[in-house]
């Protein structure tokens, strides 16, 4: 899953949303360190759609323009879920990695070492 993927996935695990509404979750979710474009998340949206992830939920009018919302589906939920266990997998080695002591650097003693010579 791409990331794109996940935030869209992610902000419409929070209930029904619209596109600016999907836009401003992103951005706060991942704390401003992710702004997907408009047409980044309309092409993701169709694509999603088309995968089965996400469903249209109702449009309506609104200051005279048209607000199409958007859910997960039972098939997003479990894409999410998965993504979100295999995410935790990585944090976790990660996190045992680097909290484990770290072996001192490996030098080789004068003794060992080769040194060319002319001959």
């Amino acid at each position: 899953m791409n990331e794109n993927t996940f935030w869209i996935l992610t902000a419409l695990a929070g209930g029904r949303r619209h596109g600016y509404a999907i836009l401003r979750d992103v951005a706060e979710l991942a704390d401003g360190k992710v702004s997907l474009r408009v047409t980044t998340l309309y092409a993701s949206l169709e694509r999603l759609e088309r995968e089965g992830f996400v469903a249209r939920a109702g449009e309506e009018i609104v200051d005279g323009r048209a607000r199409r919302y958007y859910e997960l589906t039972d098939d997003g939920i479990a894409a999410l879920t998965l993504e979100t266990e295999r995410l935790a997998v990585r944090l976790g080695a990660a996190e045992k990695r680097l909290a484990a002591p770290r072996p001192a650097a490996i030098r080789p003693s004068p003794a060992t070492m080769v040194w060319g010579f002319a001959g």
